[in-house]
């Protein structure tokens, strides 16, 4: 999917829902946006926050297109969301990782001529108690994601065990009213349960590990008035593979919410080394759409 074609497809669907009526009586950027697996949080990390504006006598959800471009690789990813009653979230989300970088650096010693990772990725997140922004602990989720590499020539190549595995994720998020120069900020932090490599693009587990590891991953976000958020994201990873280490991912990253029906962010993306090809940087951009 080009750049262009995803622009082209976000621009249609404003177009669709410019005339409708709000897609839900939470307050402004309270569903936050949608991470590369599809699920409500920030571009890489979930928060706690269930997905759109749903109360808890409402439904709604969101669609999103994304597409990261670092030095190698370049990633699209299409995620769908569903919100009942801002209890439970249930999403989808295709992944489509094009690595012709990689096929040139193994095909001598691998023969391979894939030049194409996809993954399918179906998630579900609980809202357990609290809320984000009168609970004094904020709002915690239970999260998983059920991920299934439809592409595993590569994966399997360099090592990995699975081409499908399941993470399950904890979530807390606050937003503290007037914070820092009497701006909101929110606070998120999540333990992931994961045997993902490179978020199970290269599939799952490897001859260094194949058991579920916890991972942590937290961000921050400054909002600047309510249209603007900036802030910044980590997201630790596990090394399962003797290929390649696999080193923890961050970004800044800039929101703008426009409208209760349209966010977009943009963002600066260190994703480390991947593969064996070196400091993996580059920007990202994601357009959402909440009905």
């Amino acid at each position: 999917m080009t750049v262009f074609r995803v622009v082209l497809a976000c621009l249609a669907l404003l177009l669709s829902t410019a005339g409708q009526a709000n897609p839900g009586s939470r307050l402004w950027a309270t569903g936050g946006v949608t991470t590369i697996d599809g699920s409500a949080g920030g571009g890489l990390v979930p928060w706690a926050l269930l997905s759109g504006y749903a109360s808890d006598r409402e439904w709604g959800g969101t669609l999103a297109l994304s597409r990261l471009e670092s030095d190698d690789y370049s990633l699209d990813v299409a995620a769908a969301s569903f919100n009942w009653r801002n209890r439970l979230e249930l999403s989808v989300g295709r992944q489509t990782l094009d690595l012709d970088s990689l096929v040139f650096a193994l095909k001598d010693g691998f023969g391979l001529e894939q030049d194409q990772l996809r993954q399918d990725i179906v998630g579900a997140k609980l809202r357990l108690w609290g809320d984000l922004l009168y609970s004094p602990l904020g709002q915690w989720s239970l999260g998983l994601q059920h991920k299934r590499n439809r592409t595993f020539l590569v994966p399997e190549a360099i090592g990995a065990r699975d081409d499908q595995g399941t993470d399950v994720y904890l979530s807390a998020s606050k937003l503290l009213f007037a914070a820092v120069l009497d701006r909101n900020l929110l606070l998120n932090a999540t333990v992931r349960a994961t045997r993902a490599n490179q978020g199970g693009l290269l599939g799952f587990g490897g001859d260094r590990n194949n058991n579920h590891e916890l991972m942590a991953e937290a961000s921050a976000g400054l909002f600047l008035n309510r249209r603007w958020l900036v802030g910044l994201e980590y997201r630790q990873k596990p090394d399962n593979l003797t290929f390649a280490d696999e080193q923890d991912w961050w970004d800044l990253f800039l929101a703008w919410v426009p409208d209760r029906r349209l966010a977009v962010t943009a963002a600066w993306v260190d994703l480390g080394d991947i593969a064996g090809l070196e400091h993996q940087q580059g920007a990202y951009v994601s357009l959402q759409a909440s009905f």
